[in-house]
């Protein structure tokens, strides 16, 4: 007998239906937390992913942990495209929890570059599901390659 609540599921998204496509970045990581989803919007890049039980806290909703993944990845490949390619590191990352997600709901990041240097590239993102923030965020990476 399971005595565990069940957890409410959204309906499901199939994001490849809508025009992402799945970022692959083979690493054992990449493996443990995606797939990470990926769409350019215009001259601008987007990022996602579908909240799946192995995201979930004890609460039953989207650990934010995941939602901090999210953001470094985001944001970082964002940047990487800004400096032309060039190997970089996060040096600095800051985030704003403003709403909960739930089992099943597309949490969409909108990463932008505010300023770029030779050094560092400054950044900012919003996170969604649907038209619904549920996070800000901002940071900095160092470029490491001259």
């Amino acid at each position: 007998m399971n005595d565990k609540p069940a957890i409410p599921q959204a309906e499901t998204f199939d994001p490849a239906a809508h025009g992402w496509e799945e970022i692959f970045n083979h690493t054992a990581f990449g493996d443990l937390v995606g797939p990470i989803w990926r769409r350019a919007d215009g001259d601008r890049l987007r990022f996602g992913f579908i909240v799946a039980p192995k995201h979930l806290n004890r609460a039953g909703n989207l650990h934010g942990g995941m939602l901090m993944t999210l953001a470094d990845q985001s944001m970082a490949m964002t940047a990487r495209a800004a400096s032309g390619a060039k190997s970089h590191a996060t040096i600095e990352l800051n985030i704003q929890f403003v709403g909960g997600v739930k089992l099943g709901e597309f949490v969409e990041s909108h990463p932008e570059v505010v300023r770029a240097t030779r050094s560092l590239v400054f950044m900012q993102a919003k996170m969604f599901v649907g038209t619904r923030a549920v996070v800000t965020t901002n940071g900095i990476w160092k470029i490491l390659e001259a």
